[in-house]
């Protein structure tokens, strides 16, 4: 019954958000304000992501979750009544909040949910930096005197970054987005975040936004030191090459390369997701097959078969599972 689906964004309106979504990949934005987020697969209270093509438009991610979970997920993934992954892209014409997602092992006594992720670049400004863990031998008590101070973002690591780099972001570990990046965000379903410093703006409605000081504090890694991006190399050779970029229990995700006319194919009996970063893929599919242009997701479920993986031009992809 179930075969390759794609849904309808959910957008989110941003204090630090723009406009870089409907440029680069003509995604249907509300005017006149500042969109920083476009939920793209989601299964959250309130935000469910709803089927755009063939004979399920309109029903939900969780509908399909409650009534064909193996079909879905397959046989191997546990799934705790949700769909385990929220898949994102972000749009930072500002900086985010100095920010922490607790680690499984006290986000229940915070009263909140971890969150591992990873951020991939698809668009970076000259100059573009990510803050992430902590400059090499930061203590906590000085983290806490310059959190009083003001002057906390000065402990935290810096990176300069372009096009193409990776950044995996297990929970605990402290961290923002620079100013003039577009990401693709590969998470764990959660949503939980506690803002440590927001550079002393205020929040849309004109008032100071909220900040999450005990609960960072709990959730921080403090022996997290100066971690890099990720290093993998490009393998393969002639029409396609993969690079491996997270290979984590939560998620696994390799980046893919295929020049024009190349293909390649899903895993049949696995859910994967394919998500466009340059090109034009064909999703080969006997009953709904589709083309995705950049910007766009394709989730695959576990119960097809065989499907190819085409494309018409040189494009790069994403293939999360």
């Amino acid at each position: 019954m179930l075969y390759p689906l794609t849904f309808s964004p959910i957008f989110k309106e941003r204090v630090w958000g723009g406009r870089r979504l409907e440029q680069l990949y003509r995604k249907p934005l509300p005017p006149g304000v500042p969109i920083g987020e476009s939920w793209e697969i989601s299964d959250r209270p309130g935000d469910t992501s709803v089927i755009a093509n063939g004979p399920l438009a309109g029903e939900d991610l969780h509908w399909v979750l409650e009534n064909h979970p193996r079909e879905l997920l397959g046989e191997r993934v546990t799934h705790q009544g949700r769909f385990p992954l929220l898949i994102k892209i972000l749009d930072a014409q500002d900086r985010l909040s100095l920010q922490v997602h607790p680690p499984a092992s006290k986000a229940a006594a915070l009263g909140g949910e971890p969150k591992t992720e990873m951020w991939h670049i698809a668009e970076a400004q000259p100059g573009a930096e990510l803050y992430v863990g902590l400059r090499r031998g930061v203590s906590r008590a000085e983290f806490e005197a310059k959190l009083k101070s003001g002057t906390v973002a000065e402990c935290f690591h810096r990176l300069e970054v372009k096009a193409g780099d990776t950044m995996f972001l297990p929970s605990g570990r402290v961290h923002a987005i620079g100013s003039g990046l577009v990401i693709f965000e590969i998470q764990q379903n959660s949503d939980t975040t506690y803002r440590v410093f927001d550079w002393n703006r205020v929040a849309l409605g004109g008032k100071p936004r909220e900040l999450h000081l005990p609960q960072s504090l709990a959730s921080i890694d403090f022996e997290d030191f100066e971690p890099a991006l990720v290093s993998s190399a490009w393998s393969g050779s002639g029409a396609a090459r993969v690079r491996p970029l997270a290979a984590d229990p939560l998620f696994k995700v390799t980046a893919c390369s295929l020049i024009a006319g190349a293909s390649t194919g899903n895993a049949p009996g696995r859910m994967q997701i394919v998500g466009l970063l340059k090109g034009r893929l064909v999703v080969q599919h006997a009953t709904q097959p589709l083309t995705l242009g950049p910007g766009e997701f394709c989730l695959l479920p576990a119960s097809l078969g065989s499907v190819a993986l085409k494309v018409d031009a040189d494009a790069e992809f994403l293939l999360i599972e």
